[in-house]
């Protein structure tokens, strides 16, 4: 084998093919095996340190070895170890992996019936062929014993962690990204600065119609459990973006308001629930009660 590749590319794929039989048989959750089991590091190592100090110790042999032949047979040495380094090697890798014979010795393996002439060899399976099976053999072993003895992590259980990856990850990215909330997928904010920020928003373009205090005027109000087109957070956000009522309702708002600011607002709407204001207008609309509202709160 030492004559078919050379220590250069010998060492290294020895190396990374053990470190990438570790790092794929060794169940280490969402960190690199190397990085959850340091001693398997440290092991690979360990390993191409024995692999560079065995190729050492045979060069070094090799050079003792020179030194006592003569000049001629040194450098027929020399010539022949050099010549194993070229690319020859793959012809000869080729020839091992296929196992045929060359035609001068086919006449050791020719069966001895023959039809019209034809005759049969014996060959026996290629090489090829035998290493891969047995390789197949290994990987099933392994296989039944990682997933069906020690329980590894199989197919539905990385689904459902790339899941909740998955949502975690759309998660922090709405957090940033608050602005590309719509009608669908808005939900009630509940943090101090977001319902500070729609307070703001609804001073500065509601109170005109809803008043101070959300008891309405020339719009509804806001404080009691009646709605005309819903209390949720979905429909009160729907709502302010595209505009009440045609010819008598609420203007369009979401040409003059981002949709995280039309976000706010609504979030901060449903906060004059339950509340009592000065001079409250009448009920309009029809009554509706949120089931799943942690409070007694109405959605409108």
């Amino acid at each position: 084998m030492r004559n078919l590749i050379p220590s250069w590319v010998r060492v290294p794929l020895v190396f990374f093919i053990i470190f990438g039989a570790v790092e794929y048989f060794i169940d280490s959750g969402e960190k690199p095996a190397f990085i959850e089991y340091p001693s398997v590091l440290l092991f690979l190592f360990l390993v191409l340190l024995i692999l560079i100090a065995i190729e050492a110790i045979i060069n070094a042999l090799e050079n003792v070895m020179l030194q006592k032949l003569d000049t001629e047979a040194k450098a027929r040495f020399l010539a022949e170890k050099e010549q194993s380094y070229q690319f020859t090697w793959l012809k000869r890798m080729y020839k091992k992996l296929i196992g045929t014979k060359p035609i001068e010795e086919e006449g050791e393996i020719i069966l001895d019936h023959n039809y019209d002439g034809i005759k049969e060899l014996d060959n026996s399976l290629p090489p090829w062929w035998l290493y891969g099976f047995y390789a197949t053999i290994v990987f099933a072993a392994i296989y039944l014993l990682r997933f069906h003895v020690f329980d590894g992590a199989g197919q539905f259980d990385e689904l459902k962690t790339e899941l909740a990856e998955a949502r975690a990850a759309i998660e922090e990215y709405k957090k940033t990204a608050k602005d590309l909330v719509d009608a669908n997928t808005v939900e009630q904010l509940t943090e101090a600065s977001d319902l500070s920020a729609g307070k703001a928003i609804f001073q500065t373009n509601c109170v005109a119609c809803h008043m101070q205090d959300g008891g309405g005027g020339i719009g509804p109000n806001l404080t009691d459990k009646y709605w005309i087109l819903g209390g949720d957070i979905k429909s009160i956000f729907h709502t302010i973006s595209e505009g009440g009522r045609s010819g008598k309702g609420m203007i369009a708002w979401k040409q003059q308001l981002k949709p995280l600011e039309i976000a706010q607002v609504a979030s901060y709407v449903l906060t004059f629930q339950g509340t009592t204001p000065a001079n409250p207008k009448d009920p309009e609309g029809e009554l509706m009660i949120n089931e799943n509202a942690e409070t007694n709160i109405t959605e409108n």
